[in-house]
């Protein structure tokens, strides 16, 4: 298997070089070549994968067939059409669950949720929102996210400002989502965000899984298997960071087991609220669920990257997008100015989470950053059946099943004319009330019985970091460093939102 994976490695090189240039055959779909299939053309686009699809995607009609080399089972049906969403997410949801090969690639995940299916997700499912909607949880979330944004972004920005230095604004808002959602599942402060910027070995492991699994998905099954036998490349770097993320989980499981048998918390969580980590390890027998170790280890890590990366990419897209259109900007700073006493609207001002939920402006251009930059830009399915999908194309059991998300928010038969320009105002009622689309064609938070818990949390968290960074700075992106984005799991920058800050109300 391992000679076939090299063979097909060689074969794709060879077409690389020698056929690199050509383009997509007339219909829009990549060329199909003998033996290798369409993998010299992702080869050569691998660089710029999300843009490649969306060219694909809009040529095709929001669905496209990738056919990769033989014996590899790396056939995709790529689509972004939101009857199809509908039809895999929603209305024939138990014949697509995530799927064995889906599980496999993403193993470092365990059992947890995002790799569940059937029975074991629906109750995971099930705990995880009651406790996320419980009230002690949202003190905690409330009280967490205005300290950190007092005590943690802003003295970092100021620091930055007055030095006239230029700072990796990607960086900051990862370090404020990372030690944001460790205090919030652990109670934990890890303090990576703070002027020092000192190195934290657990989200450096993340950053590296993440890339990782993006390279899984995009190389042959046979090709990872001899990486990772041979422990090289990114499949020794995969290993090492899930050595790391174990070793860090493990402590957080074993001192707050401590701390609770001690009863060290049941003070302090009267007044600040209750993190998910105690919820889980004091509630076991209410739950029905077996908290062991491995248990807590999948859920911490399961939840870390949906609340530490999808809301730091959200973040650094909408900083990026609003320092790009200066008049969304102004009539951001309008708003909140709305919020904020007349005698106290020209000097610094943190809003809390109340002053902030109901900014519909705010919001609508938060809603408008995730739908051309959504932070997991693309999904992956698996049908159980042999089935026809309503934009027609047939699918089998061996077939994946790939929703760009990215390429949704740039269709012009999704969104008009107008799909590429970024527009709050596409989220604004004739009222000035928030318009709500479909999660089938406005996925970020996904669609059906499994979109997001978290997502209230999310937009909380995101119009808390916001509101403080446009009210309170201004942020000049640097032209030298091209904003776009990575090969990734996760829709990171390439080289990071490098810019300089300086502040509103000197």
């Amino acid at each position: 298997m391992a000679f076939v994976g090299i063979l097909e490695i060689l074969i794709a090189f060879i077409c690389f070089v020698f056929l690199g240039c050509l383009k997509n055959s007339k219909d829009g779909q990549p060329i199909n070549f003998p033996l290798v299939g369409m993998m010299p053309q992702l080869l050569l686009n691998v660089h710029r994968i999300h843009d490649w699809c969306t060219e694909i995607l809009q040529m095709c009609h929001c669905t496209a067939l990738f056919i990769g080399p033989r014996f590899t089972q790396m056939n995709f049906l790529l689509t972004c059409d939101p009857a199809n969403v509908h039809y895999v997410m929603i209305s024939n949801f138990h014949n697509f669950p995530k799927g064995s090969d889906f599980k496999e690639i993403f193993e470092i995940l365990g059992d947890g949720i995002f790799n569940a299916d059937m029975d074991l997700w629906k109750y995971q499912r099930k705990v995880a929102q009651e406790f996320v909607r419980h009230q002690l949880f949202h003190r905690m979330l409330s009280t967490t996210s205005r300290a950190k944004v007092e005590n943690g972004l802003i003295p970092v920005l100021e620091h930055v400002a007055k030095r006239g230095l230029v700072v990796n604004l990607e960086d900051v808002l990862q370090r404020f989502t990372f030690d944001s959602t460790f205090i919030l599942f652990t109670g934990n402060d890890p303090e990576s965000l703070s002027v020092d910027f000192p190195e934290v070995h657990f989200s450096k492991a993340l950053d590296d899984a993440e890339e990782a699994l993006f390279y899984r998905l995009a190389r042959p099954q046979s090709f990872i298997k001899l990486q990772k036998w041979l422990n090289m490349g990114q499949e020794h770097k995969y290993r090492k960071a899930w050595e790391v993320l174990d070793d860090v989980i493990a402590k957080c499981i074993n001192q707050r087991r401590k701390e609770l048998n001690q009863g060290l918390t049941k003070e302090a969580d009267q007044v600040d609220g209750v993190d998910l980590l105690t919820s889980y390890i004091t509630q076991e027998k209410a739950t029905g669920l077996k908290c062991n170790d491995k248990f807590l280890r999948d859920t911490i890590l399961n939840m870390m990257i949906a609340g530490r990366d999808t809301t730091s990419s959200a973040l650094t897209w909408f900083i990026w997008l609003v320092s790009r259109h200066p008049k969304v900007e102004k009539k951001i700073i309008e708003e909140l100015r709305s919020k904020i006493p007349e005698k106290e609207t020209k000097k610094r001002r943190v809003l809390g989470a109340e002053e902030v939920k109901d900014l519909v402006y705010l919001h609508g251009a938060l809603c408008e950053a995730l739908r051309l930059y959504p932070p997991v830009p693309f999904q992956l399915k698996e049908p159980l059946k042999a089935d026809i999908l309503p934009s027609g194309h047939p699918i089998h059991p061996k077939m994946k099943i790939m929703f760009n998300l990215y390429s949704m928010g740039r269709m012009k038969s999704i969104w008009g004319e107008d799909s590429y320009e970024f527009k709050p105002e596409r989220w604004i009622t004739e009222r000035g009330g928030i318009k709500y689309e479909a999660s089938t064609k406005f996925l970020s938070f996904n669609a059906g019985p499994r979109i997001c818990v978290g997502k209230k949390v999310a937009f909380i968290i995101m119009k808390t970091v916001a509101s403080a960074i446009i009210y309170n700075y201004r942020i000049n992106v640097l032209e030298e460093t091209p904003v776009v984005p990575a090969a990734s799991v996760i829709l990171h920058t390439k080289d990071g939102l490098m810019a300089r800050v300086s502040s509103r109300w000197d």
